[in-house]
């Protein structure tokens, strides 16, 4: 019993993670909403009430090879644990033997009055029976710490799937944001071409010069050059769309949609430490401290003896035709005890190497929560800041608006130079741009958002 208490490890849990008693930046309206709101649901994005995205994301789950790559890798997870569990039980082997020998006359101890023929048959069918007794724990340690990796698979297939989704939600929010941009370029591409039509008659009239009529070109013409970069970005976007969800680029397109229904409701966040249980990365590494705590026990073990219960019986005849006989029965049973006397220190270094691997798993879930709290406190700020800043972008396009406005007439009116209505343009084309690229970021942001407090997953 002493030497059985000597050989476990203690159990090691994960290591203390500062914890903060609420999230700092919540937005506005949010606090009341995340009192009473219920966990994510698993498909979370149905919570938007956008058909587009509830199609993309069931044929990510459907047809995602990276999805069905990590089922893989969970699956070979709970093989493992099943190799692992059948240390636990008796072990039986039979084996069947049946040849035709012939000894050499000179073999040793064998004279020219040996009684043994020179020729002879040998059958043999064995039956082996084994077990080990679980003397020092080594073989439940050993299962526990697959289980430990087999869960820890489970929640690292959870993970991917939900970085999966979130980067199918993001990627689509990003191509409907180009397609809002190009929307956007295409109308100021043929304001400006009408803008250039009125300067080129006034030029060949002789009341606009050369230079104006260049700036109206110039305008024009980079337009056109932004348009075309943007619907590059949208197709770049599409692809990898299709390579989410499984499907071929070549053949999969997707039709313009607008994203003005795509509303960021207000998120259950909880409390910070609700991250320990809702995010699947930090269950995993959980779970990854626990299995190297348990290879620290099994790498102790093995400086104790392992003592195996054998049994071994069968039938032995050199006569095939009275084989099965009971005169040709053998067994032999008894216990084993085996011991590593002498090692060069290899059991004690592998000691070492289970501890180190324990302080690296510990490093490394402290590392996870870490970021998890960082990642969700980003979020916010980028919600709560995006949100105000949405106000002043909206603000800013209609004061360039009217300044554009403003340019044209002086313009028509003789009172200002055609460099001041392409200024004009250009502030306001900008300004636009800007409140559309930041309304994109803001509806990104809580797609991200869902990710960095766990999605829909829920540890079991």
């Amino acid at each position: 019993m002493a030497l059985a208490a000597c050989a476990q490890a203690p159990v090691q849990p994960p290591p203390a993670v500062p914890l903060a008693h609420n999230f700092r930046d919540i937005p506005a309206g949010w606090a009341d909403a995340n009192a009473q709101a219920p966990a994510l649901p698993a498909d979370w994005w149905t919570m938007y009430n956008d058909a587009q995205l509830n199609t993309l994301e069931q044929q990510l789950i459907a047809n995602s090879p990276d999805l069905a790559s990590a089922l893989a890798r969970y699956k070979q997870a709970q093989a493992a644990t099943g190799v692992a569990r059948s240390a636990q039980s008796p072990t039986l082997g039979m084996s069947l033997n049946g040849q035709r020998d012939r000894q050499s006359d000179l073999k040793p101890l064998r004279g020219s009055l040996a009684t043994s023929p020179a020729e002879y048959s040998s059958g043999t069918l064995q039956f082996d029976l084994g077990y080990e007794v679980d003397l020092w724990g080594r073989v439940a340690k050993t299962v526990s710490a697959g289980e430990a990796q087999e869960k820890a698979a489970g929640a690292d297939l959870a993970a991917a799937r939900l970085s999966l989704q979130i980067q199918l939600a993001d990627t689509l929010l990003a191509l409907r944001g180009a397609d809002a941009d190009i929307k956007l370029l295409r109308e100021t591409e043929q304001a400006y071409q009408r803008q250039a039509d009125l300067v080129t008659r006034r030029h060949d009239g002789g009341s606009a010069s050369g230079l104006d009529l260049a700036r109206a070109e110039n305008q024009v013409e980079s337009t056109r050059s932004m348009l075309r970069q943007r619907q590059a970005q949208r197709s770049v976007q599409e692809h990898a769309i299709a390579a989410l969800v499984g499907a071929n680029a070549a053949g999969f397109t997707l039709e313009p949609a607008s994203d003005a229904g795509f509303v960021t409701p207000p998120l259950p966040l909880g409390v910070p430490s609700q991250l320990l249980q809702r995010r699947p990365d930090i269950s995993a590494a959980a779970l990854r401290v626990a299995a190297a705590s348990d290879q620290v026990g099994i790498a102790r073990s093995a400086l104790f003896p392992a003592l195996t219960l054998g049994l071994t019986g069968g039938f032995q005849s050199s006569d095939f035709g009275r084989f099965a006989q009971a005169s040709n029965m053998f067994w032999a049973v008894g216990p084993t005890l085996a011991v590593n006397l002498l090692d060069g220190g290899r059991r004690r270094a592998q000691i070492a190497g289970a501890e180190a691997q324990l302080d690296e798993a510990g490093a490394h879930y402290r590392s996870v929560v870490l970021t998890a709290f960082q990642q969700v406190e980003d979020q916010l700020t980028l919600l709560n800041n995006y949100d105000e800043a949405s106000k002043f972008d909206h603000k800013a396009a209609d004061a360039a608006g009217r300044a554009l406005d403003l340019a044209k007439k002086r313009y028509d009116q003789g009172a200002a130079s055609y460099l001041e209505v392409v200024t004009a343009q250009t502030a306001y084309l900008q300004s636009r741009r800007s409140e559309l690229d930041l309304s994109t970021r803001y509806r990104q942001a809580g797609v991200q958002l869902v990710k960095a407090i766990g999605g829909g997953w829920q540890a079991g």
